[in-house]
């Protein structure tokens, strides 16, 4: 964060958590030239989630403040949003995803604003057209929303608890708490200000800037300086205790879990700080600014890699620790792969899961938890199994990189992303080999750091890296209705597939974590 951004937050925090925050650079916009003007997209075409994230503009900057009007989790809340972006056309009138309960006011460049609601549309007509290529930005003002219980049968955005409030976006759900460019595709950076009634804690993702107090309120502003994706977004909000850990290679660390609780779940996320030194080991610089863990009192049926504070409920902290940590090896994991380097659509989302699979295995395999934690004894043991299973999955869920449908987030986030994503990068690694492959990794991550990127992209470094074109054998591997032969492994066989004894979505949702 440079100097320049610290001394304006300072003043908004001074000042309530009440002011634009202005991005270095940022000038008021020139008014509509020549030129004629068109709507922007309702949603960027993603093939899965169609509707989802909004053309015509390149968000720069979230200025979020929320206010919890009291001790209750299950409260209404209100907020306002200023959204800095950049027109990638000229545009008549723009969307805003949103699916909350209802909006007070619009105003676009200072000036208001007419808007309408279509769904979880917010179609936004600004008084004058916004040229191509100029910033602005566009304020909701008085919107209110209200969350839902954790529910692992219909994870949500904004979720609530015996404690207070939590996140819990992804893929398409952040849009229910506050109004945004709820993809992927659009990574910004954020400040996020809460106000609650003394006595509740808040915490969201990035640097704790600092807390203001006004009567019986506290204001609490945090700022991620580094881009992230809508649907990683945390606001925990409540009876929460936030501890402090001594930082790992120059990285803080923070845990958030209920107050009443602390005793039982603190010791068991320790083990963070280790896991930091040793993913650091595996790729390279962690590209935030800290660390830490979000254990709430809910069945959520997963755990989630909310930038800089992974989400994970009691029920995963009650399982054994040779469960317990490969599990946190995969949420820490995301932060490189899925949250700093992120799907530039959603049938990318084998990069996330894959790789974070990888990594979940190969810490379990390394800390000798594999065995109890898989049934297998060794790593190749492990993909033998997951190999064997491989047209079984196609069949059900599609590719590695291309889910056949939406219709239940566990359809797209299925085993054939998780399990067959990492059987992905196994037959890389054997095809080009340990060096090589970890090389790739190193370099995925840093040329990377803070994009969205696709599958193809993936295939092109690879083949830099390998010397070696793999556009063929990568294709097959991702994109193939049948499994591809293993490397090094001309004795392994799939077993043919047979009509699915289950709802895929349900075999999916048994993964647990994602």
């Amino acid at each position: 964060m440079s100097d320049s951004i610290e001394k304006r937050l300072s003043g908004l925090l001074a000042a309530g958590a009440t002011a634009l925050v202005v991005v270095a650079g940022l000038a008021a916009p020139a008014q509509a030239g020549g030129g004629s003007a068109s709507p922007g997209s309702a949603g960027l075409g993603d093939r899965l989630y169609p509707l989802l994230g909004n053309g015509g503009y390149d968000v720069q900057n979230y200025d979020l403040r929320i206010r919890y009007p009291q001790k209750d989790p299950k409260q209404q809340v209100t907020g306002d949003v200023t959204i800095i972006a950049v027109a990638t056309q000229n545009l008549s009138r723009f969307d805003l995803d949103f699916g909350g309960d209802g909006v007070g006011k619009v105003s676009v460049n200072g000036k208001p604003a007419r808007f309408s609601r279509d769904g979880d549309e917010l179609i936004i007509t600004p008084s004058r057209y916004l040229t191509k290529g100029k910033r602005f930005w566009v304020t909701v003002s008085g919107f209110t929303a209200t969350p839902i219980p954790a529910n692992a049968d219909s994870p949500a955005g904004f979720v609530t608890t015996p404690d207070g409030t939590i996140m819990a976006g992804q893929p398409d759900q952040s849009h229910q708490l506050f109004p945004s460019n709820d993809h992927p595709r659009d990574m910004a950076t954020y400040t996020i200000a809460m106000t609650r009634p003394s006595g509740w804690a808040a915490v969201a993702n990035g640097v704790h800037v600092g807390d203001r107090t006004s009567g019986t309120t506290v204001t609490s502003v945090y700022r991620e300086s580094k881009p992230m994706a809508s649907e990683l977004i945390q606001l925990a909000v409540g009876a929460f205790t936030v501890h402090q850990r001594p930082s790992v290679g120059g990285v803080p660390i923070r845990d958030v879990v209920p107050t009443r609780l602390a005793g039982d779940l603190l010791p068991k996320a320790d083990v963070e700080r280790a896991q930091l030194a040793w993913m650091v080991g595996k790729v390279g610089k962690y590209p935030f600014e800290n660390y830490g863990s979000l254990v709430i009192d809910a069945d959520l049926g997963f755990a989630l890699e909310t930038q800089t504070l992974s989400l994970y409920d009691t029920g995963l902290f009650g399982y054994p620790k040779f469960v317990l940590d490969p599990i946190m090896a995969h949420e820490l994991a995301h932060m490189w792969f899925g949250d700093s380097v992120a799907p530039a659509r959603w049938s990318d989302v084998w990069q996330n899961e894959g790789h974070a699979t990888w990594y979940e295995l190969t810490y379990a395999d390394e800390f000798g938890h594999l065995k109890d934690y898989t049934g297998q004894p060794d790593l190749e043991s492990y993909f033998k199994q997951v190999y064997s299973r491989g047209d079984q999955y196609r069949q059900d869920y599609g590719p590695v990189a291309y889910p056949l449908r939406s219709d239940s987030i566990w359809d797209v986030f299925n085993p054939n992303v998780y399990d067959g994503g990492a059987l992905v990068l196994y037959a890389l690694r054997q095809k080009i080999g340990a060096k090589a492959f970890d090389s790739l990794e190193r370099a995925w991550v840093a040329q990377n750091r803070g994009k969205s990127v696709t599958t193809q992209d993936f295939i092109a470094l690879a083949s830099k890296v390998a010397h070696r074109d793999l556009r063929g054998f990568l294709n097959d591997w991702l994109y193939g209705t049948t499994t591809p032969p293993m490397p090094g492994h001309p004795d392994w066989t799939v077993t043919p597939p047979q009509p699915p004894s289950a709802p895929a979505a349900a075999v999916a949702k048994a993964r647990n974590n994602r």
